[in-house]
């Protein structure tokens, strides 16, 4: 499968599943201001919503709830490429405290979802309605049902 395409799939699949943490907070050692103007003075938490960042149209532009594969896609749109800002999709941190297992996360991904991808196709089971359970870590309420079609037979 296209390396660029099973990138695209983890991503979405980050913004649909909500796999990372809900918020995350940084210590502030020095006194600092922050891009918008706002002094933080030594010794503050400073929080930040990375489920929120994901979803606010001043950083995605109004069609911020919808995935847009383009998005993640070089101008000749033949690969994957991370925003040129780190900070926009911090699911895995950014900066020089990105998460270690970040490039290790994505080949496990790909490598699964290329297993299965390979195998089947995958249909939402009818009626079955997707809720996210609210808790450090996002995840579906109740799953994602799915049928699995072996790859070959004729869907009906």
């Amino acid at each position: 499968m296209h390396n660029s395409f099973l990138s695209l799939l983890m991503i979405r699949k980050s913004q649909i599943l909500n796999l990372c943490n809900c918020d995350d907070f940084k210590y502030v050692i020095d006194d600092d201001v922050l891009p918008d103007g706002t002094f933080v003075p030594r010794g503050s938490t400073v929080t930040y919503s990375i489920y929120s960042i994901g979803r606010m149209k001043t950083i995605w532009g109004q069609d911020c709830l919808e995935f847009r594969p383009e998005r993640w896609l070089t101008a000749e749109g033949d690969r994957f490429e991370t925003p040129k800002e780190s900070f926009k999709f911090v699911a895995f941190n950014a900066g020089p405290r990105t998460c270690l297992g970040k490039d290790l996360a994505y080949l496990q991904m790909k490598s699964v979802a290329s297993a299965v991808l390979l195998r089947y196709r995958l249909s939402p089971v009818p009626g079955h309605r997707v809720v996210q359970k609210m808790s450090l870590t996002l995840f579906m309420k109740n799953g994602l049902h799915v049928y699995l079609q072996p790859r070959g037979e004729v869907v009906a």
